[in-house]
């Protein structure tokens, strides 16, 4: 079945830095669904070696809670800082954050997410 998605190829790519591998399979099926390009990341760490080799990455898709040396804000702050074009989505199941966290260019998305506020905040983002 073709997804409804479909009709929106930008070929943006985004990185998705999510610890839990379901949820990281259905992002990455929404996000390359909607016609973008997806690259994963486990943790804040892999998502900075990432970031650091590649120069396409125009969104950082991220989970807020996960291992590693930083959790999804102070990646978004640390991305913000290092390269300040890329938009943030921060993503929770388990906590909400307050305005003051969401860096500049960044949303939050609460899980369960549906897939279509998804796709929405990164056609924004990609236009």
């Amino acid at each position: 079945m073709m997804s409804p998605y479909k009709y929106f190829q930008s070929g943006t790519v985004v990185l998705i830095v999510e610890d839990e591998p379901l949820i990281l399979m259905n992002a990455v099926c929404i996000i390359e669904d909607a016609g973008f390009t997806a690259l994963v990341a486990g943790n804040a760490d892999e998502a900075i070696l990432i970031l650091e080799q590649r120069t396409d990455i125009r969104v950082v898709f991220t989970d807020i809670e996960m291992p590693g040396s930083m959790d999804g804000v102070k990646l978004a702050r640390a991305i913000r800082g290092r390269w300040p074009p890329i938009d943030l989505i921060l993503t929770s199941g388990r906590r909400l954050v307050s305005p003051e966290d969401i860096p500049v260019r960044g949303r939050f998305l609460a899980k369960p997410y549906r897939p279509a506020d998804v796709v929405e905040a990164l056609q924004q983002m990609a236009a």
